[in-house]
């Protein structure tokens, strides 16, 4: 992985200046529950004084764990990584460190243009409501930059930094949610159980004419005592049906088939989402369209087959597009790296 530390960034600049405080970069949304997982959306929406960016780079705060960027097309994509003051468990295990700057770099950002900078990750569960994570950004030019940086919290400062509120769970803006299946326009599929597990807000999205694949997303419960696995799946759409992970690999998005299924310990939750865990339909006979209803069997090792309703959403409903993303920057070999 190439580490690019925002003080480098900073010191390949020749002088600062600071942009309007009418036109902060801000987060789309300001609010989000603790424990939840957030979907941030950087909004930049200008360059420097007159001068194209062609650098974003974005430091994450203590608190925000997990962090995930979305590849831009025509941008490079660059993380660094680094220790967490403080270890969070996930899924049972303890992580001591991970993504704490993001920089997309050799883009192009004109002046009088406005653009989006996507990433995602967990906001922690001890977080005390009303705490307020910022995360300082900043944008390089030609000849300067503009810094987004203040952490102070003041009212008035020429150069705030993005914010997000904490709220208690169960509260807040539930766009920046991941989980809320809500946010891809209330067209998720009611709850289906099928032996001790239960599967919630499926949804797939509309595709682009002649755009062979497609992807579908589900919230699978299991509260039970025994674990399962999600082995297999069919649809009458499709001319297979895949089970994928997308997970970032240095600079590079990588796409790959899960051969062996994807797990569902017991006790837990797995959330197949935009950029993550889903369900890949390969061989599409026809493009899905928004507002149309498919079914979609999905096989277990323990709990056997369940036949459900995925409907279709936005092409834009939350995260990652796979017929609108850069493939690029993805690796869709399906091998082990």
């Amino acid at each position: 992985m190439k580490n690019l530390t925002l003080s480098a960034c900073m010191a390949a600049a020749a002088f600062t200046m600071a942009a309007p405080a009418s036109a902060h970069s801000t987060l789309e949304v300001g609010e989000a529950p603790a424990g939840s997982t957030y979907r941030a959306v950087l909004r930049v929406p200008h360059g420097c004084d007159g001068q194209a960016t062609h650098t974003v780079s974005v430091d994450l705060p203590e608190g925000f764990y997990n962090a995930k960027p979305m590849p831009k097309a025509d941008w490079m994509l660059e993380t660094e990584t680094g220790t967490y003051e403080t270890p969070y468990m996930n899924h049972g295990t303890e992580m001591t460190e991970g993504v704490r700057t993001i920089t997309w770099s050799d883009g192009n950002l004109e002046d009088g243009w406005y653009d989006e900078f996507v990433f995602r990750g967990s906001i922690g569960a001890d977080i005390e409501p009303g705490t307020v994570l910022y995360f300082p950004t900043t944008q390089i030019c030609a000849d300067g930059t503009a810094d987004w940086t203040d952490t102070s919290g003041e009212s008035g400062v020429p150069n705030p930094a993005p914010s997000l509120t904490v709220v208690a769970a169960g509260g807040g803006d539930d766009h920046g949610h991941s989980h809320n299946h809500g946010a891809h326009g209330d067209v998720a599929s009611a709850d289906v159980t099928i032996g001790e597990l239960t599967l919630s807000g499926a949804f797939t999205r509309a595709s682009l004419p002649n755009q062979p694949v497609g992807g579908g997303y589900v919230t699978i419960t299991n509260p039970g005592d025994t674990d399962d696995t999600l082995i297999a799946g069919s649809a009458p759409f499709a001319g297979r049906v895949e089970i994928h992970e997308m997970a970032m690999e240095g600079d590079v998005m990588r796409m790959r088939e899960l051969a062996d299924g994807l797990p569902i310990p017991a006790g837990e939750t797995v959330v197949l989402e935009p950029g993550g865990y889903h369900v890949m339909f390969m061989e599409l006979g026809a493009p899905l369209v928004e507002g149309e209803n498919h079914e979609v069997t999905l096989e277990f090792e323990n709990a056997g087959e369940v036949t459900l309703t995925f409907p279709v959403a936005a092409r834009n409903a939350e995260g990652m597009d796979h017929g609108a993303m850069d493939h690029g920057a993805m690796d869709h070999s399906g091998g082990e790296n």
